[in-house]
């Protein structure tokens, strides 16, 4: 499997889902993760997005530690693909509207648990490897990003 099948993979799976678990570490160490909506961007590549609140503790935690780990899988567990790399916090209006655009529909529960929410941010992932896997099949397949 090379990249551009993978993303192609990547992006049924989150059609599918419509959410993933983004794992980040404190400075202690202590891995942290939550439920997110994982969004890809068409023509960007080797990128996963995702929108959070401004004052949140994952960014803080990326801020000092930007290597983070995705786990996105169909919601009948038959895909499962597991992302590795570094995360940037951008807070720049174009690509915060671009985002909205391309997929606010879909974040219906972030708007509803941030309903008073003026200020949020883009957490932008640059995939540097990526495991597929396929349970039911014994199917495992891992792909690096440039």
């Amino acid at each position: 499997m090379d990249q551009q099948e993978l993303m192609s993979k990547l992006a049924q799976v989150i059609d599918d889902s419509n959410a993933g678990v983004l794992s980040t570490s404190d400075q202690k160490g202590i891995t942290h993760m939550r439920w997110m909506t994982p969004i890809l961007i068409r023509g960007r590549k080797g990128v996963v997005y995702a929108v959070t609140s401004k004052g949140s503790n994952k960014v803080e935690q990326i801020l000092q530690q930007p290597d983070v780990t995705w786990m996105i899988q169909t919601r009948a567990l038959d895909q499962i693909i597991t992302i590795y790399g570094k995360t940037n916090v951008l807070d720049h209006p174009s690509i915060k509207s671009e985002l909205l655009e391309a997929v606010g529909d879909r974040l219906t529960m972030f708007w509803h648990i941030n309903e008073a929410l003026k200020e949020f941010v883009v957490l932008e992932t640059e995939i540097e490897r990526a495991v597929y896997y396929k349970p039911m099949k014994g199917l495992l397949e891992r792909v690096d990003f440039d």
